[in-house]
C-alpha cells in the first residue's frame, strides 16, 4: 500500500506521514495540557485530548483525501475529502469506549469536528450532525444526511483499503477498549444494540414525535468542557504541523521573580521621603507604601480563604500596576500557580507596562518570561481560511507567544474575553495557558455594559474549570463579581488621606442636569483654556471623540500659542528618525520658544510620536511650564502626567475620576481643580460627543449627572472622596438597579453552550478597521520600499521582520461601512501589504491626509473604539 500522508511532500520536504502526525500530536498533548487539568466530573483532561489527537485526522486515511492531497484530484462529491466529520464520530466512539462521561464525549465530538474552525452551538450542532430520518432516499437527503452518507463512504473506503491503519488508530485512541469493526458497525450496520448516530442524537434530543434539540440537554459546564478539549487539540495540532521542538523547556514559562519586583519598588521608594506627618507629597509616598504592604499582607489571608476573585481599589497614582503585579506573583507562588496574565482595556497603555517590565527583568517579549499580545503586537499571527494553510503556518515563535506560554502576558480585554467567548480558531490556542493562571483585570469598569453579566460568568468558568485566580484592580470599582475578597479592606482611608483635587460642575453641565440643552461652545471652551494657561497654570482638556478634540484644538490655537506638533515635525525632519528625538531636547526647545505650548493627543497620531509627545509633556509639567494638552480618553489610564487643572467633557463618573487622576497628581498645589463641562457637537454633527458616545443603548449621562448633583447636595461640595468614592458607588448602584446593566442572554449563551452565538459578540462596536503605516521621514519611506521589494521577491521571512518594524509607525482607523467617506479616504491610500490589509501614507506625497498637529485626516468623524 502507498504511504498515507497528513501533509504532502513539497518544496523539497519529505512530507508528514499520517500515523506519524497523529502520534506526534498525541505526544505534544503533555506539553499543552496541565497534568492537573480535569473536566467538571473530575476526569483527567490529558487522556481525553490524547484520544482526540489520535482520531482527529483519520479522515485523511481515505483514498479520496490522499488523491486530493497528492494529485490535486477533488472527488465529484467534495464532502468525501473533508476529514474532520469522520474524526468527530470516531472521537465520540473512542471516548465512550473508554467510559468517559457522555458530555465529555460530546465535547470531543465538536472539538474534532471544528479543529480547523470555531466551536458551534453545541446542542444544535450535535443534533443536526447525528439526526437521521428513516427511509429517506439519496435524492431527498438534506445537507446533514449527505454528510453522514459521505462519512459512511469514507469508513467503507478505509475498511477496504487501509483497514489495518484504521484498527491501529482505534487501538491507540481507546487503549484497546474499542475496535475499528465495532465503530464501523455502529455507524453503517446500526442495530438496536449498536447505533452510534442514534446514541449521539439522544444525548441532546427532546423526546416526542418530532425530534429536536433540547435547550436544557447540556449542563452549565458543557461550554467550558468543550473549550478545554477543542483549544488543547488545536494547539497541539498546530505545534505539530509547525514542527515545534519536542522538549518541555520550549513550552514552559520562565517565572518572573517577585523578589526582583520588590527590589525594584524598594529602590524607587528609597529615593523619596515617606512621612505621614510631612509634606503632602511625603504623606502620599507614605500611604502608597502602606497600601502596597497592606495588599501583600492580605494575599496570605486571601489564599487561605480559598477564594479566587479579589479586588484592589486604590486612588489613581498609588502604584496599582506594580502592586497588582506583586500580588499576582505572590498568589502564583503561594498556590503553585503557573502564569500571570495582565489585561487592560487600552492598547495605548500596554507598551508602557511592557517597557517597565522589560526594564525590571532585563528581558524582552521574545522569550519565555514576557509576551505582549494585542492586535498590533509583533506576536500576532495571521488568520488563515484554508485548513492546510493554517496547519502549515511555521512561525513557531509567534505561535508560542500567541498561545501565552510566557510567564507574564500583557494583553487587552479584547484578546482575553473574546478568546473565552466563542473564540476564533487561532484565539483558542491561548486557553490552555489559563490553567492555574493569575489574571489581573486593570480598570474592569471600562468593559462595555452589555458584557457586565457575561464577564462574571466567564470569570466563574475560569475559576471553577481552569482553577484561575482573578484580581480586579481600579480606582472606580464596580461590583461585578460575587464573593469578592478585598485586598484593600478600607480604601476610603487612602482616598481621604491623599485628597488632591476638588470637582466643579460647569454651567453647561448644570444646564444638562436641568434641561439637557445649550451645551458649551468650542469657542467659549477655547477661550477658557487660553485664560488658564495665560495665568501660568498647566491644563488638560479630555474630549469624548477625536473630532471633538480636533475642533477644540483648532479653537484654542492663536498667535499666543506654540504648536508643539509643528515643532516636533521640524525635529523629525532635522533628525531623520523618530527614535532620535529626545523628549528632553524637545522640552528645552519649547521652553526657550515664544508662546504657551499646545499639544494635541489622539490615536490618529503614530504611537512613536505620541510616546515622545507624552514624555515631553511630562517634562514640561515637572518644570512648571504652563502647557495645554487637548486629548481624547487615551490619557485616562496609565499616563503619569500631572496638570494644575483638568477639564473633562461630560462622561460616566468613572471616566471623570480617571481623568481627574491627571490633576495635581504629584501635589504641585494644595488642591487641583477638575471641571466637568458639556461640549457642543463638533461641526457637521447633530449630537454632542457625550451623548453620541455614552447615550447609545443604555443612557449613562442622566445617571451620572443626577448622581453628581445628588452627592453635591448631600455634602455641599464635590471633594475627591465625594466623587471618587461616594459618587462612584451610587452611580454603579443606580446602573445596576435602574438600568439592569448587562445582557443576561449573553451569560445564558455560556450556560447553554452556544459558542457560535458568543462568537458573534464583540467588546468593540465595530470590526472594520484599517491599519495605516505613516511615513514621515526618508528612512521610513525607505522601509516602505524594502517591504514592497520583499513582497515582490516572495521573501516572507524578511517581509515579516520588516512589517514588525512598522508597529510604532502604524495607526488603526475604524470605519462603519465600506461606502463611508472615511472608508473611501482610507481606500484611496496605496496598499502596502495586501493580504494583511495594511495601507501606507507617505506624508510627502499625500500631505492633505496628514496634519502635523492632529495626525491622520479623514473627511468625517465617528466614535473611536476604545478597546482594540
Amino acid at each position: 500500500m502507498p504511504p498515507l500522508y497528513a501533509h504532502p511532500p513539497e518544496n523539497g520536504s519529505e512530507g508528514t506521514l499520517l500515523l506519524n502526525h497523529l502520534v506526534d500530536v498525541a505526544e505534544r498533548v503533555s506539553y499543552v495540557v496541565h497534568p492537573d487539568m480535569t473536566t467538571p466530573d473530575g476526569e483527567s483532561l490529558k487522556p481525553i485530548v490524547e484520544t482526540l489527537a489520535y482520531v482527529h485526522d483519520i479522515g485523511k486515511a481515505t483514498s479520496y483525501f490522499q488523491e486530493y492531497l497528492l494529485a490535486d484530484r477533488t472527488p465529484d462529491n467534495k464532502l468525501l475529502r473533508h476529514h474532520a466529520p469522520l474524526g468527530s464520530f470516531l472521537a465520540y466512539y473512542a471516548l465512550s469506549a473508554r467510559d468517559f462521561k457522555t458530555e465529555t464525549c460530546l465535547a470531543g465530538f465538536v472539538a474534532v469536528a471544528k479543529h480547523h474552525g470555531s466551536l458551534p452551538d453545541v446542542a444544535d450542532y450535535v443534533f443536526n450532525r447525528s439526526h437521521r430520518r428513516e427511509g429517506v432516499t439519496a435524492g431527498d437527503q438534506n445537507a446533514n444526511e449527505r454528510r453522514q452518507t459521505a462519512v459512511a463512504y469514507q469508513i467503507k473506503d478505509i475498511d477496504e483499503n487501509n483497514r489495518a491503519v484504521g484498527q491501529d488508530i482505534v487501538q491507540r485512541a481507546t487503549e484497546g477498549h474499542g475496535s475499528w469493526q465495532e465503530f464501523r458497525e455502529g455507524f453503517i450496520d446500526a442495530n438496536e444494540r449498536n447505533d452510534l448516530l442514534k446514541e449521539i442524537e439522544e444525548t441532546v434530543a427532546a423526546s416526542g414525535n418530532i425530534p429536536e434539540p433540547r435547550e436544557d440537554a447540556l449542563s452549565e459546564t458543557c461550554y467550558g468542557r468543550a473549550l478545554q478539549c477543542w483549544s488543547s487539540l488545536i494547539l497541539a495540532d498546530k505545534l505539530s504541523a509547525a514542527g515545534a521542538p519536542h522538549n518541555e523547556a520550549t513550552y514552559a514559562p520562565d517565572y518572573p521573580s517577585g523578589d526582583r519586583l520588590d527590589e525594584y519598588v524598594s529602590k524607587i521608594e528609597s529615593k523619596v521621603t515617606r512621612d505621614v506627618d510631612g509634606s503632602r507629597s511625603e504623606q502620599f509616598n507614605y500611604y502608597r507604601s502602606q497600601a502596597r504592604t497592606a495588599v501583600l499582607d492580605s494575599v496570605q489571608e486571601f489564599v487561605e480563604a480559598d477564594q479566587q476573585v479579589a479586588t484592589l481599589t486604590l486612588p489613581t497614582g498609588m502604584g496599582k500596576t506594580l502592586t497588582g503585579l506583586s500580588a499576582a506573583l505572590e498568589i502564583r507562588d503561594q498556590t503553585d500557580g503557573d502564569r500571570v496574565v495582565y489585561a487592560l482595556p487600552f492598547t495605548s497603555v500596554i507598551d508602557q507596562v511592557v517597557n517597565e517590565l522589560e526594564n525590571i527583568y532585563q528581558t524582552d517579549i521574545t522569550g519565555n518570561l514576557l509576551t505582549a499580545h494585542h492586535h498590533l503586537a509583533e506576536t500576532t499571527m495571521q488568520d488563515f481560511e484554508d485548513d492546510d494553510a493554517a496547519d502549515l503556518s511555521d512561525d513557531v515563535g509567534t505561535m508560542l507567544a500567541e498561545s501565552w506560554r510566557a510567564g507574564v502576558t500583557v494583553t487587552t480585554f479584547v484578546q482575553l474575553f473574546e478568546s473565552l467567548a466563542g473564540p476564533a480558531n487561532r484565539q483558542g490556542m491561548k486557553l490552555p495557558a489559563l490553567r492555574n493562571a493569575v489574571i489581573v483585570l486593570d480598570e474592569p469598569q471600562s468593559l462595555p455594559l452589555d458584557w457586565w453579566k457575561l464577564v462574571p460568568r466567564l470569570v466563574k468558568m475560569l475559576t471553577e474549570q481552569y482553577n484561575a485566580t482573578v484580581i480586579a484592580m481600579t480606582a472606580t470599582q464596580p461590583h461585578l463579581f460575587e464573593d469578592e475578597y478585598k485586598l484593600i479592606d478600607k480604601p476610603d482611608t487612602y482616598f481621604s488621606a491623599i485628597s488632591r483635587v476638588a470637582y466643579e460642575l460647569d454651567a453647561s453641565t448644570e444646564r444638562y442636569i436641568a434641561e439637557q440643552s445649550n451645551p458649551k461652545s468650542y469657542a467659549t471652551a477655547g477661550h477658557e483654556l487660553q485664560d488658564t494657561v495665560e495665568g501660568d497654570d498647566s491644563a488638560l482638556a479630555v474630549c469624548n471623540t477625536i473630532e471633538s478634540a480636533r475642533e477644540l484644538t483648532e479653537q484654542v490655537f492663536s498667535p499666543t500659542m506654540l504648536d508643539v506638533g509643528a515643532l516636533y515635525a521640524d525635529e523629525l525632519e532635522r533628525r531623520g528618525q523618530a527614535e532620535d528625538i529626545s523628549a528632553s531636547d524637545l522640552a528645552d526647545r519649547i521652553e526657550t520658544a515664544d508662546g504657551r505650548p499646545l499639544v494635541h493627543l489622539s490615536t490618529r497620531l503614530r504611537p512613536v510620536d505620541r510616546l515622545t509627545l507624552i514624555e515631553t509633556i511630562k517634562l514640561l509639567t515637572e518644570r512648571r511650564v504652563p502647557v495645554l494638552v487637548v486629548s481624547t480618553q487615551l490619557v485616562e489610564a496609565g499616563v503619569d502626567i500631572s496638570f494644575d487643572r483638568v477639564y473633562r467633557d461630560l462622561a460616566p463618573i468613572d471616566s471623570i475620576v480617571q481623568a481627574a487622576g491627571r490633576c495635581n497628581r504629584s501635589f504641585e498645589s494644595d488642591r487641583g481643580t477638575v471641571t466637568v463641562w458639556w461640549l457642543d457637537a463638533p461641526g457637521g454633527q447633530t449630537r454632542t460627543p457625550a451623548e453620541a458616545v455614552y447615550n447609545r443603548g443604555t443612557t449613562l449621562l442622566p445617571v451620572a449627572a443626577a448622581t453628581l448633583q445628588c452627592v453635591r447636595d448631600e455634602t455641599d461640595g464635590l471633594s475627591e472622596t465625594d466623587v471618587a468614592r461616594r459618587s462612584v458607588r451610587q452611580y454603579f448602584e443606580r446602573l445596576q438597579e435602574d438600568k439592569d446593566v448587562g445582557k443576561q442572554e449573553y451569560a445564558d449563551f455560556v450556560d447553554d453552550a452556544m459558542a457560535a452565538e458568543l462568537g458573534d459578540l464583540s467588546l468593540i462596536d465595530q470590526r472594520r478597521s484599517a491599519e495605516i503605516v505613516i511615513a514621515r521621514t526618508h528612512d521610513e519611506r525607505k522601509l516602505l520600499e524594502e517591504i514592497r521589494e520583499a513582497q515582490a521577491q516572495y521573501d516572507y521571512e524578511t517581509l515579516r521582520d520588516l512589517i514588525d518594524k512598522t508597529k510604532s509607525l502604524r495607526i488603526s482607523v475604524p470605519y462603519y461601512s465600506e461606502d463611508s467617506d472615511r472608508a473611501e479616504a482610507i481606500h484611496d491610500l496605496p496598499i502596502l501589504v495586501e493580504d494583511q490589509g495594511i495601507y501606507m501614507l507617505d506624508v510627502r506625497r499625500q500631505g492633505d491626509k496628514f496634519d502635523a498637529t492632529t495626525g491622520f485626516v479623514t473627511a468625517t468623524a465617528s466614535i473611536d473604539h476604545q478597546f482594540l
